[in-house]
């Protein structure tokens, strides 16, 4: 039998640790999900721009990571933030858009940070910085659209079995509770025709995806329940006011920007008063 270096030992240990991570459990869903979307789309269109996606920003996830730490790493946030920007672009943009997208958001979790955590979800921010300089469409094919009520129940339950597993469904409910509730209450106070869209395909499956797979994002979203739920009730406010007044394509992206800020000063805040000496009494004549 051949000996394994130890070198070549731990970096297995590493790549076994980084799929049994959130992270890497959730590579393995996307990953499914993935294979299902592809299924549905032109595959000479798709497959390349999923492809690049993921290539470019695993390069460029291993190449900061090195340059930062000194360290090789297996790099599954490249590899998540590839295949997100993926699924939600337009496969029929110009071809350097997906990968220049995907480096965007790696190159973003390195630039904006908050202690030890990035402060916005890369592949929102990138998605959304792309739309506005490159004019790129997001299609959400990944949420599966093309399969109906079909693929509304697979991400569905697949985002489910996620968020469950990082403890992040109340934050998901409250978020996906007040969003309809807003559009449900704008049907019966202005014309119900403006909102009728987003409770059929492609915006509902656009949602599901959105709640379940990048609201709650581990590093850009809280813990605790109450956070949980205020963080998700912000998010949905600002992603369904966007939505009414601008109109925008990537409002709920925009709208999970508004809520990874808000939530970044709570921690920077809370992390200052527990840093904050106390005072100790003086006591005259001790």
């Amino acid at each position: 039998m051949t000996a394994i270096p130890a070198t070549q030992s731990i970096d297995l240990k590493r790549v076994k640790r980084a799929i049994r991570s959130p992270k890497g459990n959730l590579l393995i869903v996307l990953a499914t999900v993935t294979a299902a979307a592809l299924a549905t789309q032109d595959s000479s269109r798709a497959i390349p721009m999923v492809i690049n996606a993921v290539g470019a920003a695993t390069l460029a996830d291993i190449v900061i990571q090195r340059i930062e730490r000194g360290l090789w790493v297996f790099p599954t946030a490249g590899i998540l933030s590839g295949l997100i920007v993926a699924l939600l672009l337009s496969p029929y943009d110009a071809g350097m858009i997906a990968p220049a997208t995907a480096v965007l958001a790696i190159t973003s979790k390195h630039l904006f940070r908050a202690r030890l955590a990035n402060v916005f979800n890369p592949a929102a921010l990138a998605l959304v910085l792309a739309a506005v300089l490159f004019d790129a469409g997001h299609s959400w094919w990944g949420a599966l659209p093309d399969l109906g009520w079909g693929g509304a129940l697979l991400i569905g339950a697949a985002g489910w079995y996620t968020a469950d597993r990082i403890n992040k469904l109340p934050m998901v409910l409250v978020f996906l509770g007040a969003f309809y509730t807003l559009a449900t209450a704008t049907s019966f106070i202005g014309e119900p025709s403006e909102v009728a869209g987003l409770f059929r395909s492609p915006d509902l499956h656009a949602a599901l995806f959105f709640a379940f797979f990048m609201l709650d994002d581990p590093p850009t979203s809280p813990v605790k329940y109450r956070d949980q739920a205020a963080f998700g009730l912000l998010v949905a406010v600002s992603a369904f006011g966007f939505y009414e007044v601008f109109g925008w394509l990537y409002s709920m992206l925009a709208g999970l920007l508004v809520g990874n800020l808000a939530w970044a000063m709570v921690r920077t805040v809370r992390a200052r008063t527990r840093r904050r000496p106390v005072a100790r009494p003086v006591v005259i004549g001790a």
